[in-house]
């Protein structure tokens, strides 16, 4: 039995949330895969490897300890009301960013302020929303190692963020406490700024370092 907690990844089919399933199975977490076709996350955890298992969004809530939304900014509303009854006591790690097609490149937050805050909001003080993983390009975590860019991490609870920093080390980066939930807005516009950047520069996965702190 690992003493690690179990981590659930809603979304854990797409590029960003296997990338994220696979650094942490491999270092020894219990990972299951959230998707709304239970036999499809079966699958994606089949590839990814030893230690995932794969069930429904609500399955794979209820069976963890810690859950990370990556799913499209288009599902996340829906998805936060299929998780709502199963998320009290648990941490949400939230790294939705609202894309909005074809402008992806172009900031465009929400009315809520941004999606973390839209989560914290819509699923209240039970549920400790973390933002966090935005602007990590699915690439890097594909391959191995250190991923070469700092994680802004924002939520309400001291605790669930210095949780989620510690993850973000497992993961092969370094978590920054970047303050209240609200403060997840700017990560969330990051994203769109370093899809702008990868285009103009014509790389892959450009990513963001904090400069001037000893951490």
């Amino acid at each position: 039995m690992s003493d690690k907690p179990k981590i659930a990844i809603i979304g854990g089919t797409g590029a960003l949330g296997a990338g994220i399933a696979g650094r942490l199975a491999r270092a020894g977490y219990p990972v299951v895969i959230g998707s709304r076709d239970a036999a499809k996350a079966g699958a994606a955890a089949l590839e990814i490897g030893d230690g995932v298992t794969g069930s429904d969004y609500a399955g794979a809530a209820s069976a963890a300890e810690i859950v990370i939304l990556a799913v499209p900014w288009s599902v996340h509303e829906a998805t936060l009301a299929d998780l709502a009854p199963v998320l009290k006591g648990r941490i949400l790690v939230d790294a939705v960013v609202p894309l909005v097609p074809p402008k992806v490149s172009v900031v465009q937050l929400p009315e809520g302020g941004s999606a973390a805050q839209i989560a914290q909001d819509t699923l209240g003080d039970e549920v400790r929303v973390v933002g966090a993983f935005h602007n990590i390009g699915a690439a890097k975590l594909a391959g191995e190692g250190d991923l070469g860019c700092d994680v802004l991490v924002s939520g309400n609870d001291k605790e669930a963020k210095a949780t989620v920093i510690a993850l973000c080390e497992v993961l092969g980066s370094r978590g920054i406490d970047c303050g209240p939930i609200q403060n997840a807005a700017a990560a969330e516009a990051m994203t769109s700024l370093l899809i702008g950047i990868n285009r103009r520069y014509k790389a892959s996965a450009a990513g963001i370092r904090i400069t001037g702190i000893d951490k």
